[in-house]
């Protein structure tokens, strides 16, 4: 099991540590750009099932994924966070993509490519207790901790107001952090926003022992399915097997189990006080065949926020950004460069 080293950044020749390639100064912070890579140019940190995956949009953006050191508590600890960095940086303020609930980056997998064509600059940042980071020794995985984390990324890497754009429940992570940190956040683009569950409610009072039992359930290949067949419309069982292994991918980090349930048992994320607390012009983009959020909840949020807009898509499912890229990065690209 990889180790999260609580200590000052520790040199490449220890054991658990990622090897890089090269690093450089990226605005007088000492950045990652490559990671070492194993077979078929993969990060070594992924877990070996990337080798199953046939999506190539999947495979590309796996590539790309790198590891980057974000302090967490006192000036010397550090927790090596996975995301893609952009190629390079742009004048326009930059575009930072999260995902779902209990995914990762590659949920961008379809999309970051035409963000980039588009000439945007655009970060897919892996949350906190999700993603490819190394959490070997485990930190609190609540709100607050995947807040802080944020923040400290942006703070070290990103450094500019930024178009945060949240898809389903990181609608939820985007409020509550552009509540919290308005100077880090110049616009919100919400993707089929999840953002009027209070928290995890009961499961937050489950046992230990039932908590983990049911965060192994939600590991399962056949529940990931059924999951993967709400979020889209018409798409090939031999495309929906595939794309399920995207979306746990994940779940195979040694890590993931204990980060989930510190998650569920914090109680999650509760953000409906502070959708009217929101000053950032925002962007609601809705799909209308979407089968796990209901529209009426989008429309909601399109009036209770102080400035928002909508714009729905015909013939889309739950995952916007993936069913529909092509109109998702139209939309993200016209918006961030809106005055």
């Amino acid at each position: 099991m990889a180790a999260l080293r609580l200590g000052s950044l520790p040199p490449p020749t220890l054991t658990g540590i990622t090897v890089t390639k090269k690093c450089e100064r990226f605005n007088g912070v000492f950045k990652v750009v490559g990671d070492g890579g194993g077979d078929n140019g993969f990060p070594p940190f992924l877990p070996k099932e990337i080798e199953k995956i046939k999506d190539p949009f999947a495979r590309n953006l796996a590539r790309r994924i790198k590891r980057l050191p974000v302090q967490i508590g006192c000036s010397e600890s550090y927790i090596m966070s996975s995301c893609v960095q952009p190629l390079a940086q742009t004048d326009a303020n930059p575009v930072a993509l999260l995902h779902c609930f209990d995914s990762s980056c590659l949920e961008w997998r379809r999309a970051y490519p035409l963000l980039e064509e588009s000439g945007l600059e655009a970060w897919a940042l892996d949350i906190l207790g999700w993603g490819f980071s190394d959490l070997g020794r485990l930190p609190p995985c609540n709100v607050a901790s995947k807040r802080y984390h944020l923040h400290q990324l942006w703070k070290s890497y990103i450094k500019r107001p930024m178009v945060l754009v949240g898809p389903s429940l990181g609608a939820a992570v985007a409020i509550d952090f552009a509540v919290n940190h308005p100077e880090a956040v110049e616009k919100l683009v919400l993707i089929n926003p999840s953002v009027y569950a209070e928290g995890t409610g009961n499961l937050a009072k489950l046992p230990k022992v039932v908590a983990y039992a049911g965060v192994s359930l939600l590991k399962t290949f056949p529940l990931r399915l059924y999951a993967n067949l709400l979020a889209f419309d018409g798409i090939p069982l031999s495309k929906s097997l595939d794309w399920t292994n995207v979306g746990r991918l994940h779940c195979h980090m040694p890590w993931w189990k204990d980060a989930t349930v510190s998650f569920m048992v914090s109680g999650g994320y509760n953000v409906v006080s502070k959708i009217k607390q929101v000053k950032q012009k925002t962007l609601i983009i809705c799909g209308e065949n979407d089968k796990i959020v209901s529209n009426q909840l989008a429309m909601r949020l399109r009036f209770e926020l102080p400035n928002a807009s909508m714009q729905r898509l015909p013939d889309c499912g739950h995952l916007c950004h993936v069913d529909k890229p092509q109109n998702v990065v139209k939309l993200i690209a016209d918006f961030a460069r809106a005055k």
